[in-house]
């Protein structure tokens, strides 16, 4: 389950992209945007959290993990504006999503198969070709004109993104059934079953987005900003819940699999908008190389010989 949720995350990521991109094609700002992306988020987090339920229970593990992806998130999101400011959207939302092989081989290595997170030869070979694919469609970075600030805001949003996504998987091992009895004792299980975590993340998002745009920003928002902003918070809204829903469903083996899948789905898709709305030149090809990366990384490959009688 945890792979169908991942494949429904990544058909909301490029609408999120667009709306970002299209802010900025009227003359907004990204600040201006994720204010309202924010808010958006926020404010459907609520709707089909608390309020669809029925449910306005909370607990202070999970009003502190919120608050803590909340302040990740917007450390991410300041980077990724400035990224697609400096340098080609393409480009900059590759590099943000091959983050998304990282968290699988972290969990791995800091809690290993006890708590659910298994890493195999496969998934290696997979996550390393995905890479090879993001970075194959990379082209013109030697004539950038801010070069070195595009670079500086797209480690920036690499290293956050990696936590962010470490942050979700942790979460979705505090609510699976492969958590070990007695871990992690102050973030028990019943603390944990509530609907606080996601709309904290993004109401410390508002809060933060908010004083960067007063700080630096001394206008009123454009329209454009606020309708678009609005529009790409309930696409990534939907793409957060679905990420939250793979961390916690995935199986095992799925754990390595479930961002990088994630990714593909997306970068194709924004790739695909990228080529269509603004003739941009897309390597397709470095996009097949990253879906056999994936094909490489998800199949059981120990299944498969001992299927065949190796």
């Amino acid at each position: 389950m945890g792979i169908f949720f991942a494949l429904l995350a990544g058909l909301f990521m490029p609408l999120t992209n667009l709306t970002v991109r299209k802010s900025i094609d009227i003359g907004g700002t990204s600040k201006g945007y994720f204010v309202f992306q924010a808010l958006s988020s926020f404010l459907f987090a609520l709707l089909i959290g608390p309020v669809w339920t029925g449910h306005f229970t909370w607990s202070f593990p999970s009003l502190f993990l919120g608050v803590g992806a909340g302040f990740i998130l917007s450390f991410m999101l300041f980077a990724v504006g400035r990224a697609v400011e400096k340098g080609p959207p393409g480009f900059t939302f590759a590099v943000l999503n091959s983050a998304t092989v990282m968290p699988g081989l972290l969990m791995a290595l800091f809690l290993g198969a006890g708590f659910g997170y298994e890493y195999k030869l496969w998934h290696a070979i997979g996550s390393l070709v995905v890479l090879v694919g993001l970075f194959l469609g990379a082209k013109g970075l030697g004539g950038m004109k801010d070069r070195k600030q595009w670079l500086f805001f797209a480690s920036l949003m690499f290293f956050f993104h990696i936590l962010l996504l470490a942050l979700y998987q942790w979460r979705g091992m505090l609510l699976s059934d492969h958590r070990p009895k007695g871990a992690f004792p102050f973030f028990a299980l019943e603390k944990m079953q509530n609907e606080c975590f996601t709309p904290f993340m993004f109401l410390t998002s508002v809060v933060i987005q908010f004083f960067v745009y007063l700080r630096s920003q001394k206008r009123l928002p454009l329209i454009g900003e606020v309708s678009y902003g609005f529009a790409g918070g309930l696409s990534n809204l939907l793409c957060t819940f679905f990420l939250l829903l793979a961390a916690e469903k995935a199986g095992p083996l799925e754990h390595a699999v479930i961002f990088p899948i994630f990714s593909v789905i997306g970068i194709v898709l924004t790739n695909a908008w990228g080529q269509a709305l603004y003739q941009e030149q897309v390597n397709w090809r470095a996009c097949q190389v990253c879906v056999f990366g994936l094909i490489l990384g998800t199949v059981d490959w120990t299944g498969v010989a001992a299927a065949i009688g190796f």
